[in-house]
């Protein structure tokens, strides 16, 4: 067969191949595994679908009768359980993890206020102080026992 012949062969395929890739690339899922496993999603049970109002300046809504944080933006549910961020595309579920930077920016922007358990609380609570020390009755704030005060 001529080099020409071949040339166009060669080139019509490409054509072909390049025309179809768009198509199924629409279907091609990509993951990277580092080797760090995903958090368990979280034991969220809702038989219907609970009532939401709006966060005033936003377009999240939010769960205020639920006991746990729900919020709704763009048909999908998000909610922040254990430090981990997980969407369901409807309120039972299956919740999915997603990794921060992919949590929506409305939805990371909503005000500490409109969640049950605010973001970073457990970093900020600490243990528990010990019996005697801490404010209030029969405690001491550190600074003040370290300098005898109390």
């Amino acid at each position: 067969m001529p080099r020409r012949y071949l040339r166009i062969i060669l080139f019509g395929l490409v054509a072909l191949a390049l025309s179809v890739t768009p198509s199924v690339a629409g279907d091609v899922r990509v993951g990277v595994n580092i080797g760090v496993p995903a958090p368990p999603p979280p034991p969220i049970l809702l038989p219907a679908p609970p009532r939401v109002v709006i966060v005033p300046n936003s377009p999240v809504y939010y769960a205020p009768g639920v006991d746990f944080n729900l919020f709704v933006y763009g048909g999908r549910y998000y909610t922040l359980h254990n430090g981990s961020w997980f969407y369901a595309r409807s309120h039972g579920g299956p919740w999915v993890f997603i990794a921060p930077d992919r949590v929506p920016r409305p939805v990371f922007a909503v005000p500490a206020p409109y969640y049950k358990v605010p973001p970073g609380h457990a970093k900020r609570m600490g243990p528990p102080e010990p019996p005697g020390h801490g404010p209030g009755p029969g405690g001491c704030p550190p600074g003040l026992a370290k300098k005898g005060r109390c």
